[in-house]
């Protein structure tokens, strides 16, 4: 049954909005009516732009909120309830309007007689590809409920792993540019101010000095430049990025980045194997798998590298083989993939895989943090004390002529 967005008059002669599902136009502006509303405007939701606003628009369900959403669509799709009616109960309980919309919309494409994972393709930028495939595989075995209890433990981790990775990195990020800011205010203001005492001596300064001082006359006249030249060629890249040729070379010396290439290898290795398990353990045929896995891949290099893993396996060749030559990725994969192939028990063997590489980035993250902390702070107090030495000194040298 199609889902109106309407606009109406209460009783009171207030605003009223909201949704309602009929057969047609007029049948929802009978509905409005018995229940004592005046329709200002009726639109079909399939046509009130969830999915045609600008890509700048705010997606409707957050990372966080889409694995909530699979898992109470789990827990009522497993416990027999219909997947119209799971939809209608998850609509009810929304407190979001968008989200509201969304179901609406899910639901009416599922009422006309398409599947759930043909529903969710008219939203594409709320459900991916993965997702979607998922979906599609749980409805044609049937068991759609523990289908989606997996993948919403897959989103649930994925969450948790980049939340880790996040939180390892935060207090470096900080510390850094808090560290930035305070010496730029040094450079610029107070060692300008004090340097009008020193050069008005006409005596010669230590060298600590009037290196400071020239550094000081430098950052002030000649800042501006720099950071116009920062931002220009922080646009100069990006722009080179959407190049595929440019981006894919790029991706690939990033990854041979001391400890961020290695973090990024495997958060991407991670990713890779837990995407293909799930959609292996879904029953999605492997190539359908390698192809939609490969499309999470962030680093490019590497979704190059599984494409190209995909057409060996197309051809014919063990997919523990296929990945084996591809030396971006970690070798665990491989090795855990060809075990899953010999003892038929491939997902169990990729999901091994990616919790083992997931732990190992973990590890390597906060090792990188708790190492990064203390030399910040000691290259922060070091800086400081190089500028307030510069400052010392000559009032130290004063004093020398003085007595």
């Amino acid at each position: 049954m199609p889902a109106y967005k309407y606009e109406a008059l209460n009783a009171a002669g207030r605003n009223s909005s909201g949704l309602i599902e009929a057969d047609n136009p007029r049948v929802a502006r009978a509905q409005l009516r018995a229940q004592q509303l005046v329709p200002l405007s009726l639109v079909p939701v399939q046509q009130h732009g969830l999915e045609q606003g600008s890509r700048f628009t705010r997606r409707v369900f957050s990372a966080t909120a889409l694995a909530v959403w699979t898992r109470q669509l789990a827990g009522l799709v497993g416990s027999g309830l219909p997947i119209e009616r799971a939809l209608t109960a998850l609509a009810d309980e929304s407190e979001d309007s968008r989200q509201r919309e969304l179901l609406s919309q899910l639901k009416a494409e599922v009422n006309a007689g398409s599947p759930f994972a043909r529903a969710l393709a008219t939203a594409p930028r709320e459900f991916d590809e993965v997702y979607r495939g998922v979906v599609a595989a749980g409805e044609q075995s049937g068991a759609l409920g523990q289908v989606l209890e997996k993948l919403a433990d897959d989103l649930e981790e994925r969450q948790d792993l980049a939340a880790k990775l996040i939180g390892a990195m935060a207090y470096p990020a900080i510390v850094s540019l808090i560290s930035v800011l305070i010496v730029i205010f040094l450079v610029t203001y107070v060692v300008p101010q004090i340097a009008t005492v020193f050069t008005s001596s006409k005596r010669a300064l230590p060298f600590l000095t009037t290196a400071m001082l020239a550094i000081s006359a430098f950052v002030r006249e000649w800042g501006w430049l720099m950071l116009l030249s920062a931002v220009a060629g922080g646009f100069a890249l990006s722009w080179a990025l959407r190049k595929q040729a440019f981006r894919e070379r790029f991706d690939a010396g990033f990854l041979n980045v001391p400890l961020l290439g290695r973090l990024a290898r495997g958060y991407n290795a991670a990713r890779f194997a837990s995407t293909l398990a799930m959609l292996a353990g879904a029953g999605v045929p492997i190539l359908k798998a390698l192809q939609a896995a490969a499309e999470t891949l962030s680093n490019t290099a590497m979704r190059a590298d599984a494409l190209d893993a995909l057409t060996q396996v197309r051809e014919g060749a063990p997919l523990g083989s296929a990945l084996a030559g591809k030396k971006r990725f970690p070798g665990i994969l491989a090795m855990f993939a060809r075990l899953g192939e010999q003892t038929g028990q491939l997902p169990e063997m990729l999901e091994r895989a990616a919790r083992q590489l997931s732990v190992e980035v973990q590890r390597r993250a906060m090792a990188a943090a708790t190492l990064l902390e203390p030399l910040l702070i000691v290259a922060m107090g070091a800086i400081v004390l190089m500028i307030v030495l510069a400052v010392l000194l000559p009032i130290i040298q004063l004093n020398t002529w003085v007595k």
